[in-house]
C-alpha cells in the first residue's frame, strides 16, 4: 500500500481508503453486517489503514460497524474519518432530501452545522466509533443557514481539545473553501470525481495544488459503472438510489461500456480488473491524495485494496485519457 500526507497535516492515509456509505445500507438497498465486518478488516490486511464514514450511513449503522471491524487493532494504527452536518433526529437548519431508513421509516434530512450541533455530532460519532478521538472531521454538505465561520469555529474548538486531529470538508465550492480558510487550516476536501465525472479540474484542483490542500475523491467507480459489471438492462435492487441516476440510463451504461472495452487490453496486459485499471488512475491524478473505494464483503476489499499494485506510465495514463476525451 501506498501511504500519503493529507493536505499539510500530520496525517498519513492510505492511497486507497475504504469507503464505508454501502455498508450502512442506506441508499444502496440494504446491508449484511457481518459481510461488512469481514470487508473492512480484509482491506486492513491488505494495508488499507483509513476508513471513512459517516453518521448519515445508516443513521449511525455504518459508524457502528466499523467500530466493531477495528476492535483489537491499535488506534494508531488505523485512521478514522467521519463527518458531521447532515441530521435526521431534528428539523433544523435547510431540509435537504426525503428519504427513508432501513425499516422504511420516513426520514427528513436536514443540513445543520452550527456550532452546537457540530460538537454534538462529535460527541455522537466518538461514542458510536468507540474511540476519545476523529483523526479527519468533515462537514459532510454545506449549511446554508449558519455562517460558515461558525462552523469552521467549532472545528477549531475540536481540534484543541484533542478530539479531531484534522478538519475537512466534503462537496465545498472552491469559494466556499477560501471562506473556511479565513477560520482555520483545512486539510482536504472530499468530493465526487470519476473518469466521467472530472468537472472539480477546473478550479478545484488547481486551488488544492495552489494551496497544498488534499482532495479525496469519493465515487471513483461511479458507482459501479465503472467496473464494466453494470451492462444494458441492468435490474437495481429496492431502494438503490442509482436507478434513475443519469449515469445508469441505458445510453449511458452503453457509451461508457464501450469506453471500457478500450481499456481492458492494457488492464488485461497489467493482470488487474477494470476496477482496478481505474481505480489506480484516480489516485495518479493532480491533487487526488486518496480514492473512497467502498466494498460489501471480503473479496472486494480485496481486489480493491491491490488496485495500489497496479503500475501505470505516463503514456498508458495519456492513452486513457485520450479514451475518456472521446466518450
Amino acid at each position: 500500500m501506498e501511504y500519503r500526507q493529507l493536505g499539510e497535516t500530520d496525517l498519513q492515509l492510505s492511497a486507497i481508503t475504504f469507503g464505508a456509505w454501502a455498508i450502512g445500507g442506506w441508499m444502496w438497498g440494504g446491508s449484511d453486517r457481518k459481510e461488512a465486518v469481514k470487508a473492512i478488516q480484509a482491506s486492513y490486511g491488505e494495508g488499507v489503514t483509513s476508513i471513512d464514514t459517516a453518521p448519515a450511513y445508516g443513521q449511525g449503522l455504518s459508524e457502528e460497524i466499523v467500530a466493531e471491524a477495528i476492535q483489537g487493532i491499535p488506534r494508531d494504527k488505523v485512521q478514522l474519518l467521519t463527518k458531521f452536518g447532515l441530521r435526521w433526529d431534528v428539523k433544523e437548519g435547510v431540509f435537504f432530501f426525503k428519504s427513508q431508513d432501513a425499516a422504511g421509516n420516513d426520514l427528513d434530512i436536514y443540513k445543520l452545522a452550527s456550532k452546537a450541533s457540530v460538537i454534538k455530532e462529535c460527541e455522537d460519532c466518538l461514542r458510536r466509533l468507540k474511540t476519545d478521538y476523529i483523526d479527519l472531521f468533515q462537514i459532510h454538505w454545506a449549511d446554508e443557514s449558519t455562517p460558515i465561520a461558525e462552523t469552521m469555529e467549532a472545528l477549531a474548538l475540536l481540534q484543541q481539545q484533542g478530539k479531531i486531529r484534522a478538519a475537512g470538508v466534503c462537496n465545498y465550492s472552491t469559494d466556499q473553501m477560501k471562506e473556511a480558510a479565513r477560520t482555520i487550516s483545512l486539510a482536504s476536501n472530499q468530493v465526487p470525481y470519476s473518469m466521467v465525472l472530472r468537472d472539480i479540474e477546473q478550479e478545484l484542483v488547481p486551488y488544492a495544488l495552489e494551496n497544498k490542500k488534499s482532495i479525496i475523491a469519493y465515487s471513483p467507480l461511479q458507482r459501479g459503472l465503472l467496473t464494466g459489471k453494470i451492462k444494458p438492462g441492468y435490474q437495481f435492487g429496492e431502494g438503490d438510489t442509482r436507478e434513475g441516476n443519469r449515469f445508469y440510463t441505458e445510453e449511458s451504461i452503453v457509451r461508457v461500456n464501450a469506453m471500457l472495452d478500450t481499456l481492458k487490453p492494457l488492464a488485461e496486459a497489467r493482470k488487474a480488473t477494470l476496477a482496478q485499471l481505474v481505480i489506480r488512475w484516480t489516485i495518479e491524478q493532480p491533487a487526488i491524495t486518496v480514492a473512497l473505494v467502498g466494498a460489501r464483503n471480503a473479496e472486494q476489499a480485496v481486489q480493491n485494496a491491490r488496485a495500489i499494485d497496479v503500475m501505470l506510465s505516463g503514456e498508458e495514463i495519456a492513452f486513457i485519457n485520450k479514451q475518456l476525451a472521446a466518450l
